[in-house]
């Protein structure tokens, strides 16, 4: 009986439920910044170890060899002679005596520049805050402004694209992907319509719904594109009819992968189009990521956002202490 008792009147114990799988564990901005730049690091941390190892003695060749390293990673003429200098002067007043301490001189002049060039982003008193993107074709602009509305929104802003460039084929679809693809909406006309009245409409609905932000695609150009500089000033006129003290931000978008070649571009595009601020893209595929040094050296402009991958957060707000900790440690 008790056994028939155990086999049929007692109800076999329930299963444990399995436990649910852990979150993934989310990366920091500092991870994240650390694997974008990688190559970068590599390269500059390789060449600097490679010419102080084993080196007590700081002499002219080791100085020239450590310059030399510098300039291989962008960081740029201007720069690694102001490093080189200083670190002669300490030389010289025996302030620095091991060649090992030369890697801790170099990291906190790079800081410097870079926190010399750092501002805060303008924001609109009342909204929108108004953000006119330009750059060349082919940097990655369209995509970054996707990747911007994206960050905006996700730290809570609401977002209105502006798809003001009106002359390159199939621009206002690829921004309108990015607008489904984020769930953002696009203010559009056709191609070949007035970039300067699609921002008027753009605006006019963002101030009228209280907006965060706009973001505005416009055309590609070259500095020497005297019609298309024209263009933006006057589309830089139209705003402020709406919004007066609107852009409140020029971005320029760069390609990293261009290094110093993109820094006289960068300087044209500054005299003509009143820029602000840089994003830099595609950092995390180039060695020369100390193009970011020259740039706040040699441009006194901010760094605001850096792309260090193709996914959408793959966007990152650029900070200074933490690129240059990313690089040294």
């Amino acid at each position: 009986m008790p056994l028939l008792k155990s086999l049929f009147g007692n109800k076999p114990p329930e299963p444990e439920p399995e436990p649910e799988p852990e979150p993934p564990p989310q990366t920091s901005l500092l991870d994240r910044l650390k694997l974008g730049i990688r190559k970068t690091r590599a390269g500059l941390m390789e060449a600097i170890d490679d010419t102080i190892h084993g080196k007590k003695q700081i002499d002219a060749d080791l100085l020239e060899e450590l310059e030399y390293a510098l300039i291989s990673a962008d960081i740029g003429v201007k720069t690694s002679t102001e490093v080189l200098e200083r670190i002669r002067q300490r030389v010289d007043r025996k302030l620095v005596n091991d060649s090992a301490e030369l890697k801790g001189l170099i990291r906190e002049h790079l800081l410097e520049v870079l926190q010399g060039a750092d501002r805060p982003m303008q924001r609109a008193a009342e909204p929108p805050t108004v953000i006119l993107m330009v750059g060349v074709n082919g940097v990655g602009k369209t995509t970054t402004i996707g990747k911007l509305a994206n960050h905006f929104k996700s730290s809570g802003h609401s977002v209105l694209l502006c798809a003001a460039d009106t002359f390159r084929a199939a621009a206002i679809e690829q921004l309108e992907v990015w607008g489904n693809r984020t769930q953002i909406e696009v203010i559009r006309q056709q191609q070949g319509s007035d970039p300067s009245a699609v921002l008027f409409d753009a605006l006019n609905a963002a101030k009228a719904r209280k907006f965060g932000y706009v973001i505005v695609d416009t055309a590609g150009r070259l500095h020497t594109k005297a019609n298309l500089m024209l263009e933006l000033e006057k589309m830089r006129r139209t705003a402020q009819r709406v919004i007066p003290d609107a852009p409140h931000e020029v971005l320029l978008v760069m390609d990293a992968t261009t290094g110093q070649n993109g820094l006289e571009q960068a300087r044209k595009f500054t005299e003509s189009s009143g820029v602000t601020g840089i994003v830099l893209t595609k950092l995390d595929g180039t060695a020369k990521g100390g193009v970011v040094v020259a740039i706040a050296r040699e441009l006194a402009l901010p760094i605001r956002f850096v792309g260090v991958g193709e996914q959408l957060d793959d966007l990152l707000p650029f900070d200074p202490e933490k690129f240059v900790f990313s690089l040294f440690e």
